[in-house]
């Protein structure tokens, strides 16, 4: 799936927070900050995990507030493991 994280979720330490969570339920895939101000995550791993990452998404960390967390169909192949990337 692919994740579309809206609100003030640049600064606060999100993409770290997706980092941990990610790799706390067995999920593989990656995150970055986007220019637009929002934060995109590709995940990969079981129906329960994808959606225990949504819902913590929605949540974020203390510092965050979430406006919006679209969630996508994808089709990426992803790597094992979860790895931060860079802005695009």
């Amino acid at each position: 799936m692919r994740l579309r994280i809206e609100g003030r979720v640049q600064g606060v330490g999100f993409r770290m927070f997706v980092e941990r969570a990610a790799a706390a339920l067995g999920l593989d895939g990656w995150v970055r900050n986007r220019r637009d101000g929002g934060v995109e995550a590709v995940i990969a791993g079981t129906p329960a995990a994808i959606e225990e990452m949504v819902e913590r998404c929605h949540a974020g960390p203390p510092a965050a507030r979430v406006d919006r967390v679209e969630v996508l169909a994808e089709d990426e192949t992803v790597a094992s493991g979860f790895v931060l990337r860079s802005t695009a």
